[in-house]
């Protein structure tokens, strides 16, 4: 189910033949994901102006909405997680009739939500661990329902951050105390022991499967973006059916929420059962030297650079 990459003629090879435009790529936002959000649209930038385009980098909040007030042919999009990847940026250039990278206002803030994510998938028959949500103050019974150990995490935040294992009544009682406090509601979601498993969408097909390793407790934060010990692996030692499966069924996810032209879906494999467990849609994932999609896209011969130009050219088809 690989996307197969862009052909090109010779004289592409260092300059693609393609419409140069006038570019706003938006980063930086409120959350926790700034610091993230602004490298991603460094390097989205730097792609964009080396195949030709005339960019602007600015960096957006909910507060100071003037960078979208620079003329622009095609604004992409690098904010993650808050009023990047939760449908508020998208209705607002909704609004002002400005075309952009990726999905609508509808299906981000639909990704966005973990919880409703995956009653999404439920309905479409996307397996996903089990889980509850806690929106009040935490008590003794909670998780009775859900075997320990758990995941305890926010409903609307990306990143794992504030993201724990909890493998104790009293540990899942602090940290789903912890989650509501600051969030108001948290995920209780059962902790599937096994493979990590991501697969990147483009076109709405499936790139090669990628296995994350870690020498931490989990995928979190620090391994995501400052570890240089995480390990992306691509020739896997996993059925070829369960990946066909997994490249499926996570076109499945990024459908069912109504996404559009990329996003990276992560799922975990358990490792008695093979059998996976999808827990969210990402959007707009990162585009760092640590992220996901760009290394599943070099494996298809696909660059950086021509990543980002292919995620142009499809926004610009499909916007």
């Amino acid at each position: 189910m690989a996307v197969a990459a862009p052909k090109t003629t010779r004289g592409e090879r260092t300059r693609p033949q393609v419409e140069l435009l006038d570019i706003t790529v938006l980063a930086g936002g409120p959350g926790a994901e700034r610091e993230v959000s602004l490298n991603s649209g460094r390097a989205v930038s730097d792609a964009l102006r080396r195949i030709g385009h005339r960019v602007e980098l600015c960096d957006i909040r909910p507060t100071d909405l003037s960078a979208l007030d620079r003329p622009a042919d095609f604004v992409f999009i690098a904010l993650h997680g808050e009023f990047g990847e939760d449908g508020a940026l998208q209705a607002e250039l909704d609004a002002r009739g400005l075309r952009y990278s990726g999905s609508g206002a509808v299906a981000s803030r639909l990704a966005m939500d973990k919880v409703e994510s995956k009653q999404c998938f439920e309905q479409a028959g996307v397996p996903t661990p089990p889980y509850e949500l806690v929106s009040q103050t935490v008590r003794t019974g909670l998780g009775t329902r859900i075997q320990l150990p758990v995941v305890v995490k926010p409903v609307s935040s990306g990143s794992s951050v504030d993201t724990s294992i909890a493998r104790t009544p009293e540990s899942l009682v602090a940290a789903a105390s912890a989650v509501v406090a600051k969030y108001g509601k948290a995920l209780v979601e059962k902790y599937i022991v096994g493979p990590e498993l991501s697969v990147g969408i483009l076109g709405d097909e499936a790139l090669p499967v990628c296995e994350i390793r870690t020498p931490r407790e989990f995928y979190d934060y620090q391994a995501k973006y400052l570890d240089d010990d995480t390990q992306y692996l691509f020739d896997l030692d996993l059925p070829p059916k369960l990946l066909e499966r997994v490249q499926w069924l996570s076109v499945a996810a990024h459908r069912t929420l109504g996404c559009r032209v990329f996003s990276r879906v992560d799922c975990m494999v358990d490792a008695a059962s093979l059998e996976p467990y999808f827990l969210e849609v990402n959007t707009i994932p990162g585009f760092t030297s640590h992220s996901l999609l760009p290394k599943a896209a070099s494996r298809i011969g696909l660059t950086f650079d021509r990543l980002c130009q292919r995620i142009v050219e499809l926004s610009m088809k499909n916007g």
